[in-house]
């Protein structure tokens, strides 16, 4: 479903991503760890190219592209490349002046130039999956911030894409809050969509995943199920890092 090979990219002459090689199957969730410049967040947004790698390879179902500095991919291919992923930023991201189901409406008239009446009926159907269906004419200064966590999560699955990809969904949220939004996520894994989600909610990432990545420095450093990275892992750098979460 997804496969990366060698994905560099730079920010300044810094090298953020170091030749990262991966593979994700279809219907998988796949979570991201690790500490803070670890370069977490850019392989996601390489992923959606929201930023432009520099250097390697990405296959996302039939679509590979190939990236340098001297190469510039057409408009139009970045556009076909992205219109397969979702994606749910950790501020949300919604458009203040539409209502919760106007937000979930927006891409699919605009991009996907489906009738306002069927954007409609597939908006009110995704705010009763993520229970917030009496919330549909609410503004997001009305909403919570865990409320508007699932809209953006229903605005991102409204957009029917094969990927869903989460920047740290829970890191702005007050505790209480965590709950709604994890849960949401959970049933999305139960029902098959493919995901990569950047987290540090441990415990969220052993329920989840069905891979975990623990990335350092730009690199990969390793690989496994929930249970061979999270519990039992023999590799000194990633016990390092658990040891210091568990602490705090």
């Amino acid at each position: 479903m997804i496969e990366i090979k060698g994905l560099q990219k730079h920010f300044k002459g810094l090298e953020v991503l170091k030749g990262i090689d991966l593979a994700i199957e279809k219907g998988k969730t796949a979570v991201i760890i690790g500490p803070s410049g670890s370069g977490k967040t850019t392989l996601l947004r390489c992923l959606n190219l929201l930023e432009m790698p520099d250097a390697g390879e990405i296959t996302l179902g039939d679509q590979k592209l190939g990236f340098s500095r001297s190469t510039r991919i057409p408009a139009g291919k970045v556009i076909d490349f992205r219109h397969k992923t979702g994606m749910v930023f950790q501020n949300y991201n919604l458009f203040p002046h539409l209502t919760a189901l106007e937000n979930i409406m927006e891409g699919q008239v605009i991009v996907l130039k489906r009738s306002k009446q069927e954007s409609r009926e597939k908006a009110l159907s995704l705010l009763e999956k993520v229970g917030l269906r009496d919330r549909a004419d609410m503004y997001p200064h009305q909403l919570s911030g865990g409320q508007q966590q699932r809209i953006g999560i229903a605005r991102a699955m409204a957009m029917d894409p094969e990927v869903i990809l989460f920047d740290e969904p829970t890191s702005a949220l007050d505790p209480e809050l965590v709950g709604d939004v994890l849960k949401v996520i959970k049933n999305l894994a139960k029902e098959g969509m493919t995901m990569v989600i950047v987290t540090h909610e441990m415990q969220f990432a052993r329920d989840v995943a069905d891979k975990v990545i623990f990335m350092d420095q730009g690199v990969v450093v390793e690989t496994g199920s929930p249970e061979q990275v999270l519990i039992n892992t023999q590799n000194k750098r990633t016990l390092q890092f658990l040891n210091k979460v568990i602490d705090r």
